[in-house]
This record gives C-alpha cells, sequence and structure tokens, in this order.
C-alpha cells in the first residue's frame, strides 16, 4: 500500500540495492545536515511490514526530526532465513554510503528495530563494527530484542509464560515457523533438549539466571534436568549462529558495538534476554542506556 500523505513529511518509497524501503523526510529545511536512523520492523520475521509500523516510524522523522528509512524485508518462510538479515544488512550499508543524498550527516545514523526487529539492528551492528571502509553506526536502539534461542526457562520466561501475545509456547511455535521446521520440536526445545552440554557451559557465562538482578527472579523455580536431543539440535542448527542468536557473538564482537538503548518490558517473555544483552554491553565498555517500562508488556 502507498503511504498516505503527511504535512510534516515526504514520504517515499524506494529501493536500496534491490530492498524495498520507505523513507521519511522532514519538510521543514533544516541548517545542517540532519540525524539518520534505520528501522526494522518486528512481528517473528514472518508478520508485519512497512505499512504496520508507518505509524511509528512517522512518530520518530516528526518527534527527532530525522530521516527515518524503513526497511521492507522479505518475510520467511517463503523467504529463508538469513535472507531477512542480509536485506537489513544490505540496506544499512547502501544508506551509510547515500545518506548525504537525503541531507543526513553519516556520522549520525543509528539502527533501531522492535522484537525481531531488534535481533536484526544487533546484527547488523555485530557485522559491521570492524569495517573500516564506510561510516561507523553511531548507535543502536533495541526495543524488547529477541537475543537468543538457547534457554526458553529464564525468570522472564517462566513468569509470563502465559502472557499475550507473544507467549512463552508461541516464541518457540514462531521460531519454527520462522525457520520452516516441524512443530513437533516446538516440546524439546521449550525443554532446552536442542542444547548440547559442550554449548551450555560455554555460553552459561553469558546465558544465565545468575546475571539477572534478583529484583526480576521472584517466584522464579530452575528448570528440572532435560536429555539431550541430538535430532533435534541437528534440525536446528541455526539457533546457535550470531545472527539468530547474537547475545552469541564473542567478545571480540562486543567490544566494537555503538552506544546503545535497549528498552524492555516487565510483561514479556524477552525481558531477561535484553538485561543479559546490557550486561554483556556493559562487560565489554560499551556506554548503555536502559529503559524499563514496568506496565508493558510485548
Amino acid at each position: 500500500l502507498p503511504a498516505c500523505r503527511d504535512s510534516q513529511l515526504f514520504i517515499k518509497d524506494l529501493h536500496f540495492d534491490g530492498v524495498p524501503v520507505r523513507i521519511y523526510l522532514p519538510r521543514e529545511p533544516s541548517a545542517s545536515k540532519r540525524r539518520g536512523v534505520i528501522f526494522f520492523h518486528g512481528g517473528c520475521g514472518i508478520f508485519g511490514s512497512i505499512r504496520s509500523h508507518e505509524r511509528v516510524c512517522r512518530y520518530i522523522a516528526r518527534k527527532s526530526d530525522s530521516v527515518v528509512v524503513s526497511v521492507g524485508y522479505h518475510l520467511a518462510p517463503e523467504h529463508k532465513y538469513p535472507a531477512q538479515t542480509l536485506e537489513c544488512l544490505t540496506a544499512t550499508v547502501h544508506f551509510l554510503k547515500t545518506a548525504e543524498t537525503y541531507g543526513v550527516d553519516p556520522a549520525r545514523i543509528i539502527v533501531c528495530g522492535d522484537s525481531v526487529g531488534g535481533t536484526y539492528a544487533a546484527s547488523v551492528c555485530q557485522e559491521l563494527g570492524h569495517r573500516t571502509d564506510i561510516p561507523k553506526i553511531c548507535a543502536q536502539v533495541l526495543i524488547y530484542p529477541f537475543l537468543q534461542a538457547l534457554n526458553f526457562n529464564l525468570p522472564s520466561y517462566q513468569k509470563n509464560a502465559a502472557v499475550a501475545f507473544l507467549s512463552r509456547d508461541r516464541t518457540v511455535h514462531f521460531i519454527l515457523k520462522y525457520l520452516k521446521r516441524d512443530c513437533s520440536l516446538k516440546e524439546p526445545i521449550l525443554a532446552g533438549s536442542h542444547v548440547p552440554e559442550s554449548i551450555n557451559l560455554k555460553h552459561r557465562k553469558w546465558i544465565n539466571p545468575d546475571l539477572i538482578p534478583d529484583v526480576f527472579k521472584l517466584g522464579y523455580k530452575p528448570p528440572l534436568p532435560t536429555s539431550f536431543l541430538p535430532q533435534v539440535h541437528e534440525e536446528v542448527q541455526e539457533l546457535f549462529e550470531p545472527w539468530f542468536s547474537p547475545l552469541l557473538a564473542e567478545d571480540a564482537v562486543f567490544c566494537l558495538l555503538p552506544d546503545t538503548c535497549i528498552v524492555t518490558c516487565e510483561h514479556d517473555v524477552l525481558r531477561d534476554e535484553g538485561l543479559l544483552y546490557k550486561k554483556r554491553l556493559e562487560d565489554n565498555n560499551v556506554r548503555v542506556t536502559w529503559h524499563h517500562m514496568e506496565k508493558g508488556f510485548h
């Protein structure tokens, strides 16, 4: 659907190296180059669109007097993972290289995303951290991001297991739909049977309820030990890639990340992933701003 008219914004549908985008440019002339925002919408990688998040992008453009680029990556499962991450990366690189064409200062561009859009924002920043041939991303804004697929028994998953829209059960259901895998794998993944002991041991220093502040662990019960199922592990290898689970990236990647703003919600299964990512960033001397919405939900 085409964009509606807006008295404060010029809105254009374009393609950045083949990736559909919608760009929101403030109509008011600016004495200097504006800031830029690259926005990746949420929707588990299988829902959502430029259109579904248009109000959000208009609001950001108007309130921050920024040029906003909303990326219309193609959805799974018709477009197989990691097509979504790659398209977000392609659109970001294109905008970093051509920012001045749109009146944007290349040194003042941030990436932003909600839910899986936050995953894509985190992945893009991890991928571009070492690049010296393009401008550096100024900051990343991660709004209740999905960041790991190893442990679905963190305190926030237990506390919000039955919360609509994104329940614990539905989270794994959507992951399997996204990867075009059989939904019979859901129960063993929820139990943690997809993770071999070697991977659990390696990542325990990063994905561990002990790292979450006590105030967020009221009523938490450690899950019972579960048996590893190699056949399940083989079916979902993608879950262990940093592109899918950005929390699994090495410290050498984290230390190159830009300033970060993380938004978490109390009534959200993904709350603790944001908290764990915040700690990893801080441990790697990355500046973090954290906003927690006590009455917020996914």
